[in-house]
């Protein structure tokens, strides 16, 4: 989980697959930020912006009572205590202070659950930016909450009514928008996805979740690292972030997608959003149709990096499917006070079913990157409740 290089190739994924007129807009972002991320007084005040403004680092909460019932030790790094309330603004800090020191005075987003869109919201309104997120209109009726909080911080939202009217949609939709504008703005990716050098980008911004992870593992346990260290994927930012800090230990790499949108799982080698990857595709290679109950894992596609770990072998990639979701929140909820965003109840989900099932050994260490909170989910586990 290094550098990729001018190519962007994690194996056989990644690349660059963009209309012509992008690739000089995707040159200049990349060059901008290997000059950034060598700067050392742009990586402090990135530093000092997600220790004062976001609250990193965010604790590693032990989950007692849960993990008497499993007989496994569950560890959670609570991304769901950053400011915004997911590891989106980790992200979006980063890249948002890339646009300004490019001279960009826009940024444009993608969103499914919405809180990638109210990280790039947030960021534009303390950096003095202008802000437009697309949004799939499905996403916009059942995230109406994100929408509002986007709208407060000034933001312009804009519903995408093609398609399957979820994320897919609402990517292609800003990358078409991208193309008008690569003048004065930023499309500001939310996940480990895109054309080069955004899956890289976003993985280095995330990764200091795996760091904080990886030293805070290292004071609270005997052995250093835990023996699993899970997270829910839909593009896998939070993720490839978490992963970073533990690729190179013995601890094993569990990536849990949903169902209904699992790349890896059910997909085949395809193009999607300017990068190659494990994509859901019909038998004539169209790209199919995901579907989660979260908003932000219904995406038909899988970061390059993460299909390259999974070809390595290095990490493991499973599905669970709705109906484990709303159980595993409440579950949480109720054994330890912590309402899990919908999208991270899908690792917690995959560590009660391998705890009961045998397949986790009794008393091992699991770490559990909590990639957001449930606040935002309400209406949606009142009504599959």
């Amino acid at each position: 989980m290094a550098d990729p290089g001018e190519r962007g190739r994690f194996g056989g994924h990644g690349g660059r697959f963009v209309p012509e007129s992008l690739i000089p807009a995707c040159a200049e972002l990349e060059e901008a930020f290997r000059e950034a991320w060598a700067d050392q007084r742009f990586r402090r005040d990135l530093d000092r912006l997600l220790a004062v403004y976001a609250g990193r680092p965010t604790a590693l909460t032990p989950a007692w009572r849960l993990s008497a019932e499993l007989g496994i030790n569950v560890l959670l790094k609570r991304e769901d205590l950053a400011h915004t309330g997911s590891h989106k603004i980790n992200n979006v800090l980063g890249q948002a202070l890339l646009a300004r020191r490019m001279g960009k005075t826009r940024l444009i987003a993608e969103t499914g659950a919405g809180q990638h869109g109210v990280a790039t919201a947030t960021a534009a309104a303390l950096l003095g930016l202008e802000a437009t997120v697309y949004m799939g209109a499905k996403d916009v009726e059942r995230q109406a909450l994100n929408v509002f909080r986007m709208e407060l911080l000034g933001a312009e939202v804009i519903p995408v009514t093609g398609g399957s009217r979820t994320l897919k949609d609402a990517t292609s939709e800003a990358l078409r928008h991208w193309v008008t504008r690569v003048d004065d703005t930023h499309y500001c990716i939310g996940s480990v996805m895109g054309p080069h050098p955004y899956p890289w980008i976003v993985r280095e911004l995330q990764r200091v979740v795996g760091e904080e992870a990886r030293a805070q593992c290292a004071a609270e346990l005997r052995t250093g690292v835990p023996d699993y260290v899970v997270a829910c994927i839909g593009g896998g930012s939070n993720a490839a972030g978490t992963f970073a800090g533990f690729v190179d230990t013995p601890a094993q790499l569990i990536g849990v997608e949903a169902e209904g949108g699992a790349a890896v799982a059910f997909g085949r080698v395809g193009v999607l959003h300017g990068f190659r990857s494990y994509v859901l595709q019909d038998e004539d290679g169209q790209v199919s149709e995901a579907h989660s109950i979260a908003a932000g894992l219904d995406y038909p596609g899988i970061g390059p990096e993460h299909a390259f770990l999974n070809d390595s072998g290095r990490a493991r990639y499973v599905t669970v499917s709705d109906e484990e979701v709303i159980p595993a929140v409440r579950r949480l909820a109720r054994t330890e006070g912590i309402l899990p965003a919908l999208e991270s109840a899908h690792a917690i989900a995959w560590v009660i079913r391998a705890a009961e099932s045998g397949e986790l050994p009794p008393f091992c260490t699991v770490l559990v990157t909590l990639s957001g909170r449930g606040d935002k989910d309400i209406h949606t586990i009142r009504e599959a409740a």
